[in-house]
Order: structure tokens, then C-alpha cells, then sequence
């Protein structure tokens, strides 16, 4: 894929993201059913809704680039360490703040290429927000490609990342997950204001500067954070592990992650309050 074909397939999938978000609109204003996964996370009509969707109009639209998305089945990893390139989604990001009905939910579409995330929309339907990146560094020959933007009500705008104060840092929080290692990270920070918020929004707000901080203890899967990773590094911060290394997919047969922080300002020094914080590689 080359420098010219990535903008259009971007374009695409950006589409794609917001027609599944109509369709995920249809069934929460309308009622809908939820039942329990083998893990006890809640599936709704809307997640499957948007999954047939996303995956249709994605193979239609590059029928020689694999899908893996949450609601769908998962190759052997035999064959998808093969991949050079594949889409990964979650059509419904956040199904416990639909099933809430507080808004806070996402539509996730990422383009993986050589384990890192050089595509990725969020789209928040209730919210008529969409986020979006490219963040292809420079390869075979071709010059580097990116941007980040918001588009919503208001029209579109670029977005990046801010300089994190050396105290009154604003964290970003799960609104459903509350780890005890966020706790011994907020320790070891200067004075900060936290926010709590639901799906890859947490992401979003890192990456348009209402951020310092997102760190995630616990698991989660590598269509939860793809995309919007894209976004946070196009906008120029960063998603690592505690140990500085940053999060990279389809490395393993698990898809689950390890511990990881959003940060907005790469230049602060987040190493030491990381320090001797887990991994734990999944």
C-alpha cells in the first residue's frame, strides 16, 4: 500500500464507521437486548448490528486486506502472523455505557500495518464526534504521512497533543474499570484533577489536548486501543507500556493487551512514575 491509496481507504472507513454509527442509533433509541459473552462482558444487537456491517463494506472495499473485529472470529495466530496488513475493529466500543445509555461508546476501525496502527477513526455516535489519523512514518522510499483531526457539529479541526504541566496534570479514568495500580500511579504524581469517561473517548481527550494521561491497568483486547492509538500518536503523544516500550499488535496469539498509558507529551517524565509499575504481558 503506498502513500496514495492509504487517504482514500481512510476516507472509506471513516464513512464506514459513521454508517455503523446510524445503524447503532437505530437500536438505542429503539430497545434493545443484551446478553452475557463467556468472560460476562454484555453483547447487544447493536454490537453484532455494526459488526455485519463494518465487515461487509470493508471486504467490499479491499477484499485483499483481512478484517479481525471483536464480534467476528479469530484466525489461528499461524495465520495472522503472516499479515502484513489487516483492518482491526470494534463496532461497539464501550458496550457497558451503551447498555447505560450515558453516550459514552465508539465505533473503533484501525489499519494495522507491520504491528503498528497507521489508520484509525473513533466515532462517538450520541456525541456527532468523529476522530480520525494517518501516522505512517516514512518507508520504502516514501516520506512520512499524518494528521489527526476532529469533526463534528461545529466543522473540522486539526488536533494535537499538549505539553504536560509539571503539576495540575489532568488523568483521564475509566468510568467502568478502576485499577489498584492507577492508584500507585496517582501516587507518585504531582497534583492532579482526574476526569472519568467511557470507551476510546479517553484516548480522543489526549489527543485534543483536555489530557495528560490515560494509563489502563487490566485487560483489555487490541481492538479496544488500535485505533485510537493512531490517533493519540498522530497528534504527536504516545501509547506505552509501563515500560517505556510502545504498544505494538499482533505479536502474539493472545490479542489481549498489557498494561499500557496514553500519554499527551512524550518529553515528561512519565519513565519515573512508571517506574517498576507491571506489564503484564496477557
Amino acid at each position: 500500500m503506498d502513500n496514495q491509496t492509504l487517504p482514500h481507504l481512510a476516507e472509506q472507513a471513516v464513512a464506514i464507521a459513521e454508517a455503523a454509527g446510524r445503524e447503532i442509533l437505530g437500536i438505542y433509541a429503539n430497545g434493545f437486548e443484551v446478553q452475557a459473552k463467556a468472560d460476562d462482558s454484555p453483547l447487544t444487537t447493536a454490537d453484532n448490528a455494526a459488526h455485519a456491517l463494518i465487515e461487509a463494506r470493508l471486504q467490499a472495499l479491499t477484499p485483499d486486506i483481512p478484517v479481525v473485529s471483536e464480534e467476528g472470529g479469530l484466525p489461528d495466530y499461524a495465520e495472522r502472523r503472516a499479515w502484513t496488513t489487516y483492518w482491526l475493529v470494534d463496532p461497539l466500543d464501550g458496550t457497558r455505557e451503551f447498555v447505560k445509555r450515558n453516550g459514552e461508546f465508539t465505533v473503533n476501525i484501525a489499519l494495522i500495518e507491520a504491528g503498528r496502527p497507521i489508520f484509525g477513526v473513533v466515532h462517538a455516535p450520541v456525541l456527532e464526534c468523529t476522530w480520525e489519523a494517518v501516522h505512517r512514518p516514512a518507508r520504502d522510499g516514501e516520506t512520512a504521512l499524518g494528521w489527526a483531526r476532529r469533526h463534528d457539529a461545529e466543522g473540522q479541526r486539526a488536533i494535537q497533543t499538549r505539553r504536560t504541566p509539571p503539576t495540575d496534570l489532568t488523568l483521564v479514568v475509566s468510568r467502568s474499570h478502576r485499577h489498584p495500580q492507577v492508584e500507585a500511579l496517582l501516587e507518585r504524581l504531582p497534583a492532579y484533577q482526574t476526569r472519568s469517561m467511557g470507551s476510546s473517548i479517553k484516548f480522543c481527550l489526549v489527543a485534543e489536548g483536555e489530557a495528560d494521561c490515560y494509563p489502563r491497568f487490566g485487560p483489555t483486547s487490541e481492538w479496544d486501543s488500535a485505533a485510537a492509538q493512531c490517533i493519540v500518536e498522530a497528534a504527536g503523544g504516545a501509547v506505552i507500556r509501563p515500560d517505556g516500550t510502545p504498544l505494538r499488535y499482533n505479536t502474539k496469539p493472545s490479542t489481549l493487551n498489557p498494561n499500557f498509558v496514553v500519554i499527551g507529551d512524550p518529553q515528561w517524565p512519565w519513565t519515573a512514575a512508571l517506574d517498576g509499575l507491571p506489564v503484564e504481558e496477557r
